[in-house]
């Protein structure tokens, strides 16, 4: 048997722009259309560029209609067609929609819930009966389904309509839509272009976590940065939080899956050729373009319910355990893998964010009037037992990454190195060593997510602080975990 070969990672010329932002001309390669950037300090920029993240980036900066730049944030890495981390916005005229600029998870993101209670009011005992009660109340693990169960025709509301439908089922309040990214529906919803066969997958999943890297973590706020804007999100220090970090499970897999197949089959008859088959687009206005986005718009209604779901049986949860007192609030809930259209100059442009979060700033008119004076709230999770991260997008975001930043701490390691490192019992005792409950079926998948297969989130955050694209404001330590 001959040897495997080796994998050769494509190098390019490259200059510092300022101490976080490293560029990539367009004269790098003959078939760029715009450059590549990357905002990362020097520790930083080491790690991305061992694996494809920055060929991919480069990738991505040849396809049809692209603007500005091909941007990667500092917890990027590789992906399947763009760098998980990467950002790319094309003209709604001319431009394409790429199922592979989106990812699998369409709308994994993450949502945060703010208790009115104290971290020193539970103590441990209570803390891990609440998180005991978590686990049995949201399903989590591959494939598992929901405790909820909704008709053929709910499902199609939910589909179409997301959150709204299920304030309409009592399952969601006015507030909760207020404090959700697009209200939580996206009205360019077309339910008919989602297959029947994701939709099977879908049906029975509203309301549960799924594996991988997705969770519900119970939190208190740590440190405080900016005591203005944490007043302003109802954050103070010592505060029980609730992150839950999960999407659009079977479905949205399945939507990309039926799309990237559809879109690769019909890229030469619109006149498409890219250096990477899994980059598969179509231009946003043809058919195959319209109905990947209304399905895609769909599975995001679908990502947004399902932690709206999973919302409702933590504040049940909560409730049974401190009565009166066990309320929970939603500060906001943000998208990390989605293509939105939006008006960026007085342009409409697509703009794919695949493991990058929308950060408005202040005066943006999506930003939610509560958070007007401070700017959108960004939720960054960081690896499993490390520290997660509040933020607020900036104005001047808009002009430096089209308003986006990173969406957690980023992989420095795959799954199957990660398990090599450490064991599963070896993970949970040491988060159970730190102080923190550990909820998880499954060995394989705390060994697989285990703090070392990740980047420093704390490096990952004070990238993205001092390049202007967000402001800290809050950091959040976890008390107990509940994976899949």
């Amino acid at each position: 048997m001959s040897a495997p070969k080796e994998r050769i990672i494509e190098t390019f010329p490259s200059s510092r722009l300022t101490p976080t932002l490293v560029e990539v001309p367009s004269s790098a390669r003959y078939d760029m259309r715009v450059p590549a950037r990357v905002y990362a300090d020097e520790e930083l920029w080491k790690q991305i560029s061992r694996d494809r993240t920055l060929a991919q980036l480069v990738n991505v900066s040849t396809m049809p209609g692209i603007t500005g730049a091909a941007y990667a944030m500092p917890d990027a890495h590789e992906g399947y067609g763009f760098p998980v981390g990467g950002v790319a916005a094309f003209r709604a005229s001319d431009g394409v929609i790429s199922p592979g600029g989106v990812g699998y998870d369409i709308n994994c993101g993450v949502r945060l819930l703010a208790a009115s209670v104290q971290a020193a009011e539970l103590g441990h005992a209570r803390l891990e009966g609440i998180v005991h009660d978590l686990s049995r109340a949201i399903p989590s693990g591959t494939g598992q389904g929901s405790h909820l169960r909704f008709s053929d025709e709910d499902f199609e509301r939910v589909l179409a309509e997301g959150c709204r439908y299920l304030a309409e089922k009592g399952l969601a309040t006015p507030e909760d839509l207020a404090t959700i990214e697009a209200g939580g529906a996206l009205p360019q919803a077309d339910p008919k272009n989602v297959s029947e066969r994701a939709k099977q997958r879908g049906r029975g999943q509203l309301g549960s976590i799924g594996s991988g890297n997705h969770f519900v973590e119970v939190q208190k706020v740590d440190k405080v940065f900016d005591l203005h804007a944490a007043e302003t999100l109802g954050l103070r220090e010592g505060q029980i939080t609730i992150l839950v970090h999960t999407g659009s499970r079977g479905l949205g897999h399945q939507v990309c899956t039926d799309y990237v197949r559809a879109m690769d089959a019909v890229m030469a008859r619109h006149g498409i050729h890219l250096p990477d088959r899994e980059l598969a687009c179509a231009p946003f206005s043809s058919p195959e373009g319209q109905k990947y986005f209304g399905a895609m718009c769909a599975a995001a209604n679908f990502a947004f319910s399902n932690r709206q779901a999973i919302t409702y049986a933590a504040r049940e949860v909560f409730r049974r355990a401190l009565g009166n007192r066990g309320n929970l609030r939603l500060v906001y809930d943000v998208a990390h893998n989605m293509a939105k259209l939006e008006d960026h100059g007085g342009e409409p442009l697509v703009v794919h964010r695949k493991g990058a979060t929308r950060a408005f700033g202040p005066s943006h008119p999506e930003t939610p009037r509560a958070y007007r004076e401070v700017g959108q709230p960004v939720l960054i999770p960081g690896s499993m037992g490390t520290a997660s991260y509040v933020l607020v997008g900036t104005d001047e975001g808009l002009g430096l990454s089209f308003g986006s930043t990173c969406h957690g701490a980023g992989r420095a390691m795959s799954r199957t190195a990660a398990k090599k490192v450490q064991k599963g019992h070896e993970v949970r005792k040491a988060l159970e060593d730190k102080g923190i409950v550990v909820r998880c079926a499954s060995a394989g998948e705390l060994a697989e997510e285990a703090p070392h297969a990740y980047k420093d989130v704390d490096r990952v955050v004070d990238v993205v602080h001092q390049a202007g694209i967000a402001r800290k404001v809050a950091r959040l330590v976890p008390l107990g975990v509940i994976k899949g």
